[in-house]
């Protein structure tokens, strides 16, 4: 351990390890996070909240219908129950949380990890989101904490997933990638209340023992409401789990190094009584997990974001390859694994929903190019194509204005998208290897080179990002309130904000599609 990090080593109890380090945290034993750092993650909470209200304010199925099943749980007493978005109704925390969350989720635009750190010997490389604010913000609506100490827990629980993201990788065993959010959020949810370290491990426990999600919930020829719902189910467990264990139900214990709990079982460690990995975890400055991680400019799977990247960079140079469609001869995307399993997977070469199409290279790209040859006909010049092509969720609609377009349709059957092989897959997680290349009847072969860190990603050093993510905030918000700027307001500035700010921070009106 240095004077910056505590390590739980593999050797130790590490659920009784994250508890007290939660409780140490937010007590003041360590200086905690920098004030770049507890800047990042209200970046990263405010471009949550745009994509949860514009998700519930464009009827989206699953948030909606999580919100209506909260409000069967509504009580009077805010000692004992919390708003969602866009209400004054106090509804079980589980129930908040669940419906909240799956809003922020919906679309897949928010934060992305990776769980890449090789300064730390850590690079599993699982993958995480940004998914589990609401847990924080309702744990500390019913603790009373102002708004610095409710940063502090969303970044600590940013810390957690994200470092357990580095040294282990569920999605090597199938199993979905909510799990190490569904532990942080029990940790931070259990140590805000005041929950003992014996009672956080047993949540861990519980959760581990009874609510392991697989990647079920991410296959089908088509996905379903259960993928972009998986985080917050799995969020609405480990509150419930650690509300369970605080009124004295005891759940497994010491379950990283249980040789049956799914840890040791899928990598058995070398040594008896240990677990598979150490876990480092930061206390101090500006080394906190959430500032490697990385945003999205729009809505698209972030594994597409290095051929956004490429297009854009070519159409930024020649806009011109695009003026006459019938010329585009062919459009070939190479890239590394696991991104060509994922998002080539030839179920969503013929998305016919929004959940699958976001998930589709073809469709994501082909949308691209259409719009461009749209806007090209308008007089764009080719600059600021993050800006002007922003993908929303209008480009995803399921009907011939967007999923069926036409030319849509047509221009992904030229889209040739191949796994790029050892060379591509050794720079992931690193950064995003792709490579796009148009072949055109008259500009021949054009390509964008080999594209690491687009827009968005944390290594990539750019003057324009503040503005592009400022304009996504600007367009989902403006799909859910009146008043975006106002409510952009309501959610910066989180260090200023008072015990009472925190406690109605939901209450603003949302654009419901229907009576509420």
């Amino acid at each position: 351990m240095d004077n910056h990090t505590i390590t739980l080593d593999c050797n130790s109890n590490q659920a009784c390890g994250l508890g007290q380090y939660a409780i140490d945290m937010l007590t003041g034993r360590y200086p905690g996070p920098s004030r770049t750092v507890l800047a990042k993650t209200e970046q990263f909470h405010l471009d949550s909240i745009a994509c949860g209200i514009s998700a519930l304010a464009c009827g989206c199925n699953a948030p909606n219908v999580l919100r209506e099943e909260a409000l069967h749980y509504a009580v009077e007493d805010r000692s004992t129950g919390v708003p969602m978005f866009g209400t004054q109704v106090l509804v079980h925390p589980e129930k908040a949380i669940l419906a909240c969350a799956s809003a922020v989720r919906e679309w897949d635009a928010n934060g992305t990890n990776f769980g890449y750190n090789p300064l730390r010997a850590a690079t599993a490389g699982e993958f995480g989101h940004n998914d589990y604010y609401p847990v924080a913000i309702a744990a500390a609506q019913l603790a009373g904490l102002d708004g610095g100490k409710t940063l502090l827990a969303m970044t600590l629980l940013d810390e957690i997933r994200g470092r357990l993201a580095e040294v282990f990788a569920l999605k090597n065993h199938k199993i979905d990638h909510v799990l190490h959010g569904a532990i942080a959020s029990a940790v931070v949810y259990g140590a805000v209340l005041g929950a003992t370290v014996d009672q956080i491990e047993s949540a861990i426990g519980l959760v581990v023992a009874h609510h392991v999600p697989f990647r079920a919930i991410r296959a089908g020829h088509q996905l379903s409401d259960s993928k972009g719902a998986s985080a917050a189910i799995s969020a609405e467990v480990a509150v419930a789990s650690m509300r369970r264990s605080m009124r004295g139900f005891a759940g497994p214990g010491d379950v990283f190094r249980n040789p049956q709990a799914l840890f040791c079982l899928f990598e058995p460690p070398e040594a008896a009584n240990t677990s598979p990995f150490d876990l480092t975890l930061t206390t101090t400055g500006d080394d906190f997990a959430v500032m490697g991680m990385h945003f999205k400019l729009g809505l698209y799977e972030h594994q597409s974001a290095g051929a956004i990247q490429g297009l854009l960079d070519l159409l930024a140079e020649k806009p011109h390859l695009v003026d006459d469609l019938s010329q585009l001869q062919g459009v070939q995307i190479m890239i590394y694994e696991p991104a060509f399993s994922i998002i080539g997977d030839p179920d969503k070469h013929n998305p016919q929903t929004r959940q699958s199409a976001d998930h589709s290279m073809v469709y994501i790209i082909a949308t691209l190019i259409r719009k461009a040859h749209e806007a090209r006909l308008e007089g764009w010049d080719g600059s600021n194509g993050w800006r002007k092509l922003m993908l929303t969720p209008d480009d995803y609609t399921e009907d011939e204005t967007a999923l069926n377009h036409p030319v849509t349709r047509t221009l992904m059957q030229r889209i040739d998208f191949q796994h790029g092989g050892p060379d591509y897959d050794d720079k992931y997680p690193d950064g995003i290897p792709t490579q796009i290349q148009i072949n055109h009847t008259v500009h021949g072969v054009c390509s964008s080179g080999l594209v690491m860190y687009p827009e968005g990603h944390a290594r990539c050093q750019s003057d324009i990002f503040h503005g592009l993510l400022q304009e996504k905030f600007m367009a989902l918000a403006t799909l859910g309130v009146d008043d975006p700027a106002a409510l952009r307001v309501r959610f910066s500035d989180f260090t200023k904000k008072s015990p009472e700010d925190i406690a109605t921070l939901y209450d603003f009106e949302i654009r419901f599609p229907g009576p509420q």
